[in-house]
C-alpha cells in the first residue's frame, strides 16, 4: 500500500554524528517510535498526519550507533490503536525493547496479555488536540484500571496550558503516570514563573508522577545553534530540564524521540541530542539514574528486583 507523506514532512537525520558523550553501560533510549513501513503496517485511517517510513531495523541501527543498549518504543498516533508495528519491533528486539501502546476501551484481557508478553508495559493517553480526536475521560479511566493489574503505567502527552483542566483526572489514575517532555513548557517564559512552577508542584504533590526530560528540539525557541563550538544546542531548554532532574532524580527519563514526528523548522541530529544530556544531568550519578536506573526500574523491574513504586 502506498502512502504519500504529509506536505512539508521532515525525514529523520540519516547520518547522525557519533556523540562525544559516552553513555553509561545499559543506557535506555526511553522515548522513540517506529512508523510502518506503510506497505507492511498501514497507517490508520483516522490519522492526523502521514509520516515517512521508520522501521525497527533503522531504529536499532541508530541505537547501536549512539551507544544505547535498549529502547522504549511508544506507539505513534499515525498508527492509532493498531499496535502491530510496535509489537513487531518488540519481538525483533530480543528483549532489548519495551513498548507503550495505544488501546481502545473494548480491548479484551486476552489481547492485553498478548501485548504484555510482547513487552508492552504502558499505554499512552494523548491530549494534544491537533494530533488526536477527543476520547471520553471515563473510557480512559477504565483503561487505566484494567492495565493496573498488569503492572503497567500511563504515559500522558499534553501541553502546559492544559494542565490545570487535566490535574484532577491525572491524580485520579491508579497507576504511575509518565509525562511526555515535561508537559511541553513554554521555555520563553521564566523557569520560576507560574506555569512551570505549577508543573513542578504537580510532580511534588503526586509521587507517582514521572517526567521525560526529552525533546529540546520541540521546546526550544533559540534552536539548535551551538555556542563557541560547544555541542550545547537548545540552550533555552536546559534550565527547565535541569530543574526537573535536580528535584526529582528518581522519576525522570530521557529519549531521542526518533524519528521526530511532526517536527517543524529543522530535523535534529540524534548524536547532538545525546550530547545535550550532560548539560541537563550534570553529574555521573544523575546520568546513571536518568539513563539506566530509572528506565530499568520502570520497564525491566524483573532484572532490577526493585519496584517502580506507585
Amino acid at each position: 500500500m502506498h502512502f504519500t507523506k504529509t506536505s512539508g514532512w521532515l525525514d529523520w537525520c540519516a547520518s547522525p554524528v557519533k556523540p562525544d558523550f559516552k553513555l553509561p553501560p545499559n543506557a535506555v533510549d526511553a522515548h522513540c517510535h517506529v512508523f510502518g513501513p506503510g506497505d507492511k503496517f498501514p497507517f490508520a485511517h483516522e490519522r492526523k498526519y502521514t509520516p515517512c517510513d521508520a522501521s525497527w531495523e533503522q531504529l536499532f541501527a541508530l541505537r547501536d550507533h549512539l551507544g544505547f543498549a535498549r529502547n522504549v518504543i511508544v506507539q505513534a498516533t499515525c498508527h492509532g490503536s493498531d499496535n502491530r508495528a510496535l509489537v513487531d519491533a518488540l519481538i525483533h528486539s530480543e528483549g532489548r525493547a519495551r513498548g507503550v501502546a495505544t488501546v481502545r476501551h473494548d480491548i479484551s484481557d486476552d489481547e492485553l496479555q498478548v501485548l504484555h508478553e510482547a513487552g508492552v508495559r504502558g499505554v499512552r493517553f494523548n491530549f494534544v488536540k491537533r494530533l488526536v480526536d477527543f476520547t471520553p475521560r471515563d473510557e480512559l479511566k477504565r483503561i487505566s484500571e484494567r492495565i493496573a493489574k498488569f503492572g503497567w503505567h500511563v504515559v500522558v502527552y499534553f501541553e502546559a496550558a492544559d494542565l490545570p483542566e487535566l490535574w484532577d483526572f491525572f491524580t485520579d489514575l491508579p497507576t504511575i503516570i509518565v509525562v511526555d517532555h515535561m508537559g511541553r513548557p513554554d521555555v520563553s517564559k521564566a523557569v520560576d514563573g507560574p506555569e512551570f512552577q505549577l508543573f513542578l508542584r504537580f510532580m511534588r504533590e503526586n509521587p507517582n508522577v514521572w517526567s521525560k526530560v526529552s525533546c529540546p528540539e520541540r521546546l526550544s525557541v533559540t534552536g539548535p545553534n551551538a555556542v563557541n563550538g560547544e555541542r550545547a544546542a537548545y540552550r533555552d531548554v536546559i534550565p527547565f530540564a535541569r530543574e526537573v532532574i535536580s528535584q526529582f532524580p528518581d522519576r525522570v527519563l530521557w529519549g531521542t524521540d526518533w524519528p521526530h514526528p511532526n517536527l517543524k523548522g529543522h530535523m535534529p541530529d540524534d548524536g547532538l541530542l545525546v550530547d545535550f544530556i550532560p548539560w541537563i544531568a550534570t553529574t555521573p550519578a544523575l546520568q546513571q539514574k536518568l539513563l539506566v536506573d530509572n528506565p530499568l526500574r520502570l520497564y525491566w523491574p524483573e532484572e532490577t528486583g526493585a519496584s517502580p513504586c506507585r
